[in-house]
Order: C-alpha cells, then sequence, then structure tokens
C-alpha cells in the first residue's frame, strides 16, 4: 500500500516562506495565497512559477483549502 503526503496548509504556507516571503504562522491557505500574490505584484517572488507548477502537478494530493487557494490567487498570477 502506498501513502501519500498530503500538502496541507502548513507544508502550503512553509513551501511559500522557503522562497523568502514572511508569512504569519496562523495564516490560513487562502491568506498565504492571497499574500504571495500581492508580494508577486508588487515585485516578482523568485521561484513562485515553479512552485505553483509543481503544486498544480500534485493537486490529488492537496487539501480542498489548499487547492482552492491555489487556483484562486496563485494560478492567475504565474500562468
Amino acid at each position: 500500500m502506498m501513502y501519500a503526503d498530503l500538502i496541507d496548509a502548513e507544508d502550503f504556507r512553509q513551501r511559500l516562506v522557503a522562497l523568502g516571503i514572511d508569512l504569519p504562522a496562523d495564516a490560513d491557505p487562502d491568506t498565504c495565497a492571497r499574500l504571495v500574490a500581492q508580494r508577486q505584484a508588487e515585485s516578482e517572488v523568485p521561484g513562485l512559477e515553479a512552485l505553483v507548477a509543481e503544486l498544480e502537478a500534485q493537486t490529488g494530493v492537496m487539501l480542498p483549502e489548499v487547492r482552492e487557494a491555489l487556483v484562486n490567487h496563485l494560478r492567475p498570477i504565474a500562468g
């Protein structure tokens, strides 16, 4: 039997923080994605497009609230 690690809110937040974006520790996926989109609008966030592409390839193991935040806020700016 295979076990897949789910991409949850904390994993999503940590991946965004790894790009150098300061996010509140208690931020939900929607807030994280919205803040990152705002930052991207101000100045390009290196690695964001690659991360969005990587995450989109893993939507099958992504919690719904993370998927929704990705689609609503990050897909439009990284596409």
